[in-house]
């Protein structure tokens, strides 16, 4: 029978020995890990990345023929604005102002919906002020002035404010 001090010398080994290499292992297992995360997240983002609002908005302006000052007039945006969207990757723009440059640009609704994703945005079906651009889409409602109108009928902000 080994003697209580040899056990306990043995326990200080065992576990000054056999715990560190675990921890080691779990380290190099972890760090191992993130890297894989990180690889794996990158490919997930280098794929699934679709194209930002600006370079969605400029392909349907180039399809369609227009100038960019056609479309951010007849959309009720200022020049300025407008840079803004065409010059800053990382421009945030809103929903209405969205929605005016896709009316402008008389998209379909399934042109509208892949410009407004594009931006981070959609069209709801349990939203009013979203089914009355839907409405105006498939009716082809086009014409700011008209839209407003009918956002104004159900008492509904208009889309760009001073277009009545």
């Amino acid at each position: 029978m080994l003697e209580k001090q040899l056990l306990v010398e043995l326990l200080d080994y065992v576990e000054s020995h056999l715990i560190q290499p675990i921890y080691d292992l779990c380290e190099q297992e972890k760090i191992y890990s993130e890297s894989l995360h990180h690889i794996e997240l990158e490919d997930f983002v280098k794929t699934k990345r679709k194209p930002t609002f600006a370079e969605t908005l400029f392909r349907f302006i180039d399809k369609k023929g227009y100038s960019d000052a056609d479309i951010y007039k007849k959309a009720g945006l200022d020049r300025r604005h407008f840079s803004k969207i065409r010059s800053n990757r990382d421009y945030r723009l809103g929903k209405n102002s969205a929605i005016a440059l896709a009316l402008a640009l008389e998209l379909t609704k399934k042109e509208t919906e892949k410009l407004l994703s594009s931006a981070g945005f959609s069209l709801s079906d349990n939203d009013t002020f979203d089914l009355v651009i839907q409405f105006c889409l498939e009716k082809k409602i086009y014409d700011l002035y008209d839209v407003n109108q009918a956002l104004d009928y159900f008492s509904l902000k208009p889309l760009i404010r001073g277009t009545n």
